[in-house]
């Protein structure tokens, strides 16, 4: 398949790429139209290896040449702009100079994506996209067996945290509570145990927490700031915590920020699988 050459950002083809930069409008355009965007060539090519579906490839001229092979078997129009254009249509300068729109599939139920798990993380409310698609990073590098997040937790397929994921939302399976309320009695039905990650100097020290054979552990992470919902951290079945330094408290840190903890968090949970079978 050969790229269409278009000049006009107003083209209807493109619509799928409007106004990238403006979150509310991004948020309604992709939710009526069952649509998610990846950026980069790397991302792209990762997303249609997971098996989804592009609706269509657009590349600026100064990278359309090194994307021929994939506009050809992407399956979905491939279009081909000015830098300029790109802009104008995206709101930003496209520098990897490469998006794709990719429909996006059902997700499975939080009792689905748990039944092949032996570690889980469980997100609640983590709203910024930077975040989210870091700790999908993390998860993946590290070993996590899925992802849950609450119903007001940031979109994992939006473009920035496809982006910042490198693509590892494709790569570990998610899957979004329908209900913030009573959603953890569904990950500890599945048989999980529930361990709230807390900055609280009460909580057990990661690596005092003894692992248990056979043992399945879901790792909660709160929002950005605030943490864990008193409820939330009340439905865990016990707080850990990742220890500080003697002198951390001196220089006014008491705590790692969310991706930090998630990292360190995600290490521990590859170990702690391993020694309980």
């Amino acid at each position: 398949m050969c790229f269409t050459h278009v000049s006009d950002p107003g083209d209807p083809r493109l619509s799928d790429y409007v106004g990238l930069t403006d979150v509310e409008l991004r948020k309604s355009l992709e939710a009526e139209h069952g649509l998610f965007l990846a950026e980069g060539e790397k991302v792209i090519r990762r997303a249609v290896a997971a098996g989804y579906r592009v609706r269509s490839l657009l590349a600026t001229e100064q990278k359309a040449t090194g994307l021929a092979d994939l506009a050809a078997v992407c399956g979905g129009p491939a279009y081909v702009l000015p830098a300029a254009v790109a802009e104008q249509l995206t709101g930003y300068h496209v520098h990897r100079g490469a998006l794709a729109a990719l429909d996006r599939r059902p997700l499975p139920s939080v009792t689905g994506v748990l039944a092949g798990a032996r570690s889980a993380l469980v997100l609640e409310d983590i709203v910024d996209h930077t975040n989210v698609g870091a700790i999908f990073r993390c998860a993946a590098a590290l070993g996590v067996g899925a992802v849950v997040v609450s119903p007001r937790c940031a979109d994992p397929l939006y473009r920035r945290s496809v982006k910042v994921s490198m693509g590892a939302v494709f790569a570990v399976p998610y899957a979004r509570m329908t209900d913030w309320y009573g959603g953890l009695a569904t990950v500890r039905a599945a048989g999980f145990e529930l361990l709230a990650l807390t900055p609280d100097p009460a909580a057990a020290p990661l690596g005092a927490v003894a692992a248990v054979p056979g043992e399945r552990a879901a790792l909660l992470l709160g929002t950005e700031g605030d943490g864990l919902s008193s409820r939330w951290r009340h439905e865990a079945s016990r707080s850990v915590r990742i220890p500080m330094d003697p002198g951390a408290q001196a220089a006014g840190v008491d705590s790692l920020n969310v991706v930090a903890a998630a990292a360190i968090a995600c290490q521990w949970l590859a170990g702690r699988a391993v020694m309980a079978g």
